[in-house]
């Protein structure tokens, strides 16, 4: 499959520490199979750390999703699990941390983060913020948060 990172430097080696920890699914390396959504990442980048506009592009070979070399956890659609497992990567008074080598989700935008407030606040539970989430269209993210995974991406 391909993937594709966007970002506002080029880079050779990916390195998970420079990676913000407190992101959807934790500290780690994230791609998108979408090259325009890639594209509007890297603009975003841009715009708010200044650089240029850059897409990288890597192959990863979807086989390894499910033989058994890596920790995989996908989620296919919002629910209460993946509305809990965001807000528990997102909440950096948390000290969560999964074992996941690779996760793959719909990514949280803006109006999630907005939701996500609220249920912290205690003003949605947790059965309303997923159902609230429903309605979203969210493209899927590709997370690799560990160097084994990381080792496995190949750029193009």
């Amino acid at each position: 499959m391909r993937l594709y990172h966007g970002t506002n430097i080029e880079f050779q080696e990916i390195d998970i520490a420079k990676s913000n920890p407190y992101k959807d699914f934790g500290q780690g390396f994230y791609l998108t199979d979408l090259r325009h959504q890639a594209e509007r990442m890297a603009l975003r980048k841009v715009k708010f750390f200044g650089g240029e506009c850059v897409v990288q592009e890597y192959e990863f070979d979807e086989s390894l999703l499910e033989d058994g070399r890596l920790n995989v956890k996908i989620f296919p659609a919002p629910n209460e699990e993946w509305a809990a497992f965001i807000h528990n990567n997102r909440n950096n008074a948390s000290e969560y941390h999964h074992d996941y080598d690779v996760v793959i989700g719909p990514i949280a935008d803006d109006g999630v983060a907005f939701l996500l407030g609220r249920y912290e606040e205690g003003t949605i539970t947790l059965a309303e913020l997923a159902r609230q989430l429903e309605y979203k269209q969210l493209n899927n993210q590709y997370f690799f948060g560990t160097a084994r995974a990381v080792n496995f991406l190949r750029r193009v």
